[in-house]
């Protein structure tokens, strides 16, 4: 992703939280440890770790790894509504770039999806390992 896009999405780091925050808010709470006043602590670390990836060369795209089967994992909420809040931070920062190529609009909206699906896939996949309702059917 451009350096100018990634600088200019660091600026609205605090509006991102916020609003990854309310999005989470609104996400129906699937279990306890899906409670919105417990998840937001993740919310500051996350976002360091979406920015430095955002910096860095792009994962190869890997195969989906066992998701959640039975709808219930905490992250699934999280991440939902992390992936909300910084692609509509996107949309923001390149309404302010009038002069930004259509290409580079859209590469940059792959790329972050990619980085965020990147993370979420890998935090969603430890939980799901240790679920106990793995063998359940998705409720959702």
């Amino acid at each position: 992703m451009q350096e100018e896009v990634v600088r200019a999405l660091r600026d609205r780091r605090a509006q991102i939280r916020s609003r990854w925050e309310a999005f989470l808010r609104i996400e129906a709470v699937s279990t306890p440890l899906a409670n919105p006043d417990t998840l937001v602590f993740g919310i500051n670390q996350s976002l360091n770790e979406l920015f430095t990836l955002l910096r860095q060369p792009l994962p190869p795209e890997s195969e989906p790894e066992a998701a959640c089967t039975c709808g219930k994992n905490p992250l699934l909420a999280y991440y939902r509504a992390g992936e909300q809040a910084m692609l509509e931070a996107l949309v923001l920062v390149q309404v302010g770039m009038p002069s930004l190529n259509p290409v580079v609009r859209d590469l940059a909206f792959a790329e972050l999806k990619h980085v965020i699906n990147t993370v979420a896939r890998r935090e969603i996949s430890a939980i799901a390992g240790v679920c106990q309702h793995r063998d359940e059917t998705a409720t959702s």
